[in-house]
């Protein structure tokens, strides 16, 4: 049984395949096209897929979009109607896209696929619509190591859901709650990222690396004005001071009045007041969240947890929950966003639909370590630096572990790209920039000179598992990144007094624990726990890191630069590795150095990329 799951048409397009189950390969658009946050439908995801699995398009049982055309734009219409006149213009600059590209997306589907495959391909009766909730759900669910389950579902908005509570038991799922839009803790976050001067949809996680810089000094004000939380966990938005459901912008005048001002134009600089504002949002979302599982644990009584959706990728959010003790286990979708709804819609069919027999492994989830995506062979590699001209050494893996942990100790930033590349929003070292994290500059090195991005940016410590309890305050596993501990009180480095009454940005230079480059200001971190049998050569260089330095720590951000995708290719690793201070580049066998290279000028990478 082989399913194509696809998704598409809103952002972060994607496909995946799974054959009897088993999930074969999964790729976002952008990684491909360039384009950060694709929308455009996964034709290359598609292929990519088909090749990984080595099936035809005629051995494709079911291909599976990861929710309703119509029922979306059933909400979009009842939501116009509701708050006549007022959305006329955001009507009338939609409908257009819609009748032309969105509402008939089974017949636009089955183009795209004819235009791929042939048009003697027959798929009408192939392709299915899930629900993107339930796929969300699917994604957390099925792919989690847990028999059963409550499952908790949170985004900007689906078809018409925004949140859901639901149980999983072995190859079944049932919807318990709902909350629909336009009441959305997404949508929510999102208003104050776009009042933060960040963009929607993307910046998300900079308003939460934002947060702790600042003090919760709104918290009452949101409470008192902007939602209504029950004991539950259950809200409802105060809509007049939201734009979203009618106009082309997620605020308005009268939210701007409650904060102060205008929002924060973008590139500006950040000030006190959208540190505090990330600050104050941040409590309020983590206090719903915990009142939600509290509920859900009192509802159902189930020891496991699964999260999916975009709001399960607020790691410090995922963090609260889960030293708050309600569950005794905890899942996170690595790839919670829309883009794993491609993979949800996919297991949905295979064991909802078609009711399969599930079965787990406590131990291990099923996405293995999600390095689900392209990988090169040491031949495709070389003629890739060949063609680019690049000066490399060849090397053994032990050579190559040996010889990186020695650049990690000497101060190097370097370019990691091994095996199958990541699914989801993180890189976990597959596809990696890497660096020491006990060097207190490398932060601000790596934001500025590397990433092109804000200072205040925070990176990710990369640890063995077996490591994790000496330094961190966390006794789980946290393979993908998406959990927030704070570092062990044995490791910190205490503040001056002089050090305290710093505010903001100013807090970034300090030094405040042996691993000053993932800590963050508020003593925690966003943790990795590297596994030997998920990614064992990512393992390897650790581990010689930590002979060498007594230190099983490393830095592990994506390996791109602020405005693009991850890299996928070795020659999108050789551009990025170029186009920044990167010291070194390492792609499976071979071993670079930047000294060694020639300069390219940007008409070199025109033609080198055939770039338009």
């Amino acid at each position: 049984m082989i399913i194509l799951g696809i998704s598409g048409y809103y952002h972060d397009s994607a496909a995946c395949i799974i054959k009897n189950g088993e999930i074969i390969s999964a790729i976002q658009e952008e990684r491909i096209t360039r384009k950060k946050h694709d929308s455009s439908f996964p034709k290359n995801s598609i292929l990519y897929c088909i090749k990984e699995a080595n099936v035809s398009e005629k051995e494709i049982d079911y291909i599976v979009f990861y929710d309703k055309p119509f029922l979306k734009f059933e909400r979009l219409l009842e939501t116009y109607f509701a708050f006549a006149p007022k959305g006329f213009r955001s009507f009338v600059s939609s409908m257009p896209i819609w009748l032309k590209e969105k509402l008939f997306q089974k017949s636009i589907i089955t183009k795209e696929l004819k235009n791929i495959f042939g048009k003697k391909t027959i798929w009408k009766n192939r392709l299915l619509f899930s629900e993107h909730h339930l796929s969300h759900a699917s994604s957390a669910f099925f792919a989690s190591p847990f028999k059963n389950a409550a499952i908790l579902t949170m985004d900007g908005v689906g078809e018409w859901t925004t949140t859901s509570i639901a149980v999983g038991n072995g190859n079944k799922i049932e919807i318990l709650k709902e909350i629909n839009f336009p009441h959305s803790l997404g949508l929510l976050y999102s208003a104050f990222t776009y009042y933060a001067g960040f963009k929607v949809n993307s910046g998300e996680y900079k308003l939460m690396g934002l947060a702790p810089y600042g003090e919760p000094v709104f918290v009452e004000t949101i409470k008192n004005n902007l939602i209504v939380i029950k004991e539950d966990g259950s809200f409802k938005l105060n809509m007049s001071y939201f734009d979203y459901c009618t106009g082309l912008k997620m605020t308005n005048k009268k939210f701007n009045d409650l904060f102060g001002g205008e929002p924060r134009k973008p590139e500006s600089s950040l000030t006190n007041k959208e540190m505090n504002i990330a600050s104050s949002i941040q409590v309020v979302i983590e206090e719903i969240i915990i009142k939600i599982a509290k509920n859900i644990k009192k509802e159902t009584g189930l020891d496991n947890l699964c999260l999916a959706g975009g709001v399960a990728l607020n790691c410090v959010a995922n963090g609260k929950l889960v030293n708050e003790k309600i569950f005794k286990n905890m899942w996170i979708q690595p790839a919670s966003g829309d883009a794993g709804g491609a993979l949800g819609a996919a297991l949905a069919v295979y064991y909802l639909m078609l009711g399969n027999k599930r079965n787990t492994d406590e131990s291990r989830d099923s996405m293995k370590g999600s390095f689900l995506g392209p990988s090169y062979s040491d031949n495709e590699i070389e003629n890739t630096l060949l063609k680019l001209k690049a000066k490399y050494s060849k090397l053994n893996m032990e050579e190559i572990g040996e010889k990186v942990s020695e650049d990690l100790k000497s101060g190097k930033a370097i370019g990691w790209m091994q095996g199958r590349m990541e699914f989801g929003p993180r890189a976990l070292g597959g596809r990696s920039i890497i660096a020491d994290p006990r060097s207190p500059k490398m932060q601000k090195l790596l934001n500025l000179k590397v990433k092109f991005r804000e200072s205040f940016r925070p990176f990710a410590p990369s640890i063995l598992r077996e490591n994790l309890s000496e330094w961190f305050d966390l006794k789980q596993d946290s393979p993908y990144m998406l959990l927030v501990a704070n570092v062990k009180n044995t490791k910190i480095i205490k503040m001056t007094d002089e050090e305290k009454k710093l505010f903001g940005v100013d807090k970034l230079n300090i030094v405040r624990s042996k691993i000053p480059s993932v800590t963050h200001v508020d003593y925690s971190a966003r943790i990795q726990t590297v596994h030997k049998d998920t990614n064992p050569i990512y393992y390897d260089l650790i581990n010689k890191f930590n002979k060498i330095t007594d230190c099983p720590i490393i830095i592990n951000t994506s390996f791109n630069i602020r405005g693009e995708p991850i890299v996928c290719s070795p020659e999108d690793a050789f551009k990025c590795f170029m186009g920044t201070e990167l010291d070194i580049l390492v792609i499976g066998n071979f071993y670079l150095k930047k000294s060694n290279q020639k300069e390219l000028s940007n008409k070199d990478y025109k033609n080198l990329y055939d770039l338009d």
